[in-house]
């Protein structure tokens, strides 16, 4: 996630770990997660999986404090590639 913060991350992880986890779907697996203020911002409970990562994600320290700071978006599509993206905060517009 740290590096994210200047540029979207993308990595391949493996279909087969999936299947052998007894995980995989054929179709296999798509979530996003969105982290704002160091919370989950959209609703994950229609996949174990991203309930799951966000929960890991919540309790690791390091990661909470990066998410304290910056609000990310984390998806995985249907060729099990994991996007990691810096979501900027909308600057406050002033009165």
């Amino acid at each position: 996630m740290k590096k994210s913060i200047n540029e979207e991350q993308v990595l391949d992880l493996n279909r087969i770990d999936f299947e052998r986890a007894g995980t995989g779907r054929k179709a296999g697996y798509k979530f996003k997660i969105e982290f704002a203020e160091g919370r989950i911002a959209n609703v994950i409970s229609g996949s174990t999986l991203a309930m799951h990562l966000g929960q890991v994600i919540l309790e690791d320290e390091a990661a909470q404090e990066i998410i304290n700071h910056h609000n990310f978006e984390i998806s995985l599509n249907t060729k099990f590639q994991l996007t990691i993206k810096n979501k900027p905060q909308p600057e406050a517009v002033e009165e």
